[in-house]
This record gives structure tokens, C-alpha cells and sequence, in this order.
């Protein structure tokens, strides 16, 4: 047993705590209870047990003020002690705060090593954007391919933007042989979980034929569905077909998208 002492946003937390319940999970689970100062505790008492995820969720509730007032400065502290413990969480963060300067000096070079040393920890948000700064050549030499083996990574994680990326590459044959099916294949992963971009793209693919056997009909109803998400662009593809479609169809066509319905992506992996 040992008491465990927090200086948080002004205020002294002090509690009996032992070792063996010094859990981060815990701590997020507090938090989502409300109990902001427990998980404080938590998260504290994790870190000092060596999980440096602690010192992150720490960290992030300095970045956005929650039970304490807004210190990004000290956010990045905290950030800088977990990432150099080998939280991805931390890395991948702070590697964005170098990549975009905030409070630190904007640094792609610090950004991409440590973006890319938490994505090879296996998470799917840093392999992402690690994907990006191969893809764009920020902070590393410009390379298609590993981009898309980043953005692979993140998407058998069921990473909705790295799926969407990933099929663009198959699309546009960018670091990867060009394939319309494959990228079909995996708009439809996000479409069918409801993401606008997935379904903007369903609709392009039914109604060119590139991936799939054209169908205007269901490339009305996905540039509806996408529009109804806010996608101006599938509004104007949806306004196209209108016109090409006789009354029938276009009956058929609203009536496909009245009936659909969003499959999480979890199920539809299954």
C-alpha cells in the first residue's frame, strides 16, 4: 500500500492505492463514469507501474481542459515522458504536434520518427499517418508503396480513413497495381458501414462500371444515401442521374435508398 499524492489543476488528490490496481482501463473507464479526479489517480498510479499510456491520457486531459484548466504545455510534457517509454499513443500525438508546430517547433523529420516508430507498435491511427507522410514526403523520402503497406496495416484494424485511402491507391494505381474490383471492394467496406466517402465512391464505380457491373439505379440510390451525409459532390452526381433515369427507375432507385441500412464495420469484415 502506498498513498499516491496528484497535483492536478490546482487541487491535491490523495488516496490509499495499491500497486496491483494501478490500471490505466480503469482510469478511462472513471472517466467516462465522470469521476475525473479518480481517474487522474489512475492514470497516475498506472504510470508509476510502467504503463506509459498513463502519463498520455494525462496529458490529454491537459490538451482539452478537462477537470483542469487548459495547459497544452504541459500537455507536451507529459507527452514527451510516455512517448519516451514507448507509449504509440504519446509518439504518435506529440509526433503530430511536431508535424503541425503546436507549441513545439514544427519538425517533420521528429514527426515521422516518431508517427512511424508508434505505427510499427501495431497502432492503427499512427500506421495511418504514417501512410500520409510517406505519401506526401513529409519528414521521409516520398514513397507510394509504403504508403500503402502503412495504410494496409491500419485498414485490417478496420480504420475507416486508411480503407478509404487504401482504395484510392487501387483506384489511381498509386503504389500498388491499378485495380478497380479491389477498389470497389473496399469502398464498399466504409460505404456499407455508412461513411460518405465510401458511399460517394460506390456510387461513381456503379455508375462508370470500374470495379462492378454498371447500375445507375444504385449509383443514384449511394449518391443519395452520400448526399444525405453532407457530400455536395454526390449531390451533384445524384442531380446528373435524376435526368437519365426514367420514372421507374428513379422510383427504384429511392426506394433502394429509403431501405438501406448501415452494417457496422465489424460485421461487414465478417
Amino acid at each position: 500500500m502506498r498513498i499516491l499524492r496528484t497535483v492536478f489543476g490546482g487541487a491535491v488528490f490523495a488516496s490509499i492505492a495499491c500497486a496491483a490496481y494501478a490500471d490505466v482501463p480503469a482510469g478511462i473507464a472513471a472517466l467516462e463514469a465522470g469521476n475525473v479526479s479518480g481517474a487522474v489517480e489512475e492514470f497516475q498510479a498506472g504510470f508509476d507501474d510502467g504503463d506509459a499510456d498513463g502519463a498520455f491520457f494525462i496529458g490529454r486531459l491537459f490538451e482539452m481542459g478537462l477537470g483542469t484548466e487548459r495547459d497544452v504545455r504541459r500537455a507536451v510534457e507529459l507527452y514527451s515522458a510516455a512517448a519516451d517509454q514507448g507509449s504509440a499513443l504519446a509518439q504518435n500525438r506529440l509526433g503530430l504536434m511536431f508535424l503541425n508546430g503546436e507549441l513545439v517547433l514544427q519538425d517533420y523529420q521528429r514527426a515521422a520518427e516518431l508517427i512511424c516508430a508508434a505505427a510499427k507498435s501495431g497502432d492503427a491511427n499512427s500506421a495511418f499517418n504514417c501512410g500520409q507522410l510517406f505519401a506526401d514526403g513529409q519528414g521521409v523520402e516520398k514513397d507510394a508503396v509504403k504508403a500503402v503497406s502503412y495504410w494496409r496495416q491500419a485498414a485490417d484494424q478496420n480504420h475507416v480513413a486508411a480503407i478509404n485511402y487504401l482504395a484510392q491507391a487501387y483506384r489511381d494505381g498509386a503504389g500498388v497495381e491499378q485495380n478497380y474490383e479491389a477498389a470497389f471492394a473496399n469502398f464498399s467496406r466504409t460505404g456499407g458501414a455508412g461513411n460518405p466517402l465510401g458511399l460517394f465512391e460506390m456510387a461513381k464505380a456503379y455508375r462508370s462500371g470500374d470495379g462492378v457491373d454498371q447500375d445507375l439505379i444504385k449509383a443514384h440510390g449511394y449518391a443519395n444515401l452520400a448526399s444525405a451525409r453532407g457530400m455536395e459532390e454526390a449531390r451533384t452526381l445524384r442531380d446528373t442521374l435524376n435526368v437519365q433515369l426514367d420514372r421507374d427507375d428513379l422510383e427504384a432507385a429511392q426506394s433502394f435508398a429509403r431501405e438501406w441500412e448501415a452494417t457496422p464495420m465489424d460485421q461487414s469484415a465478417q
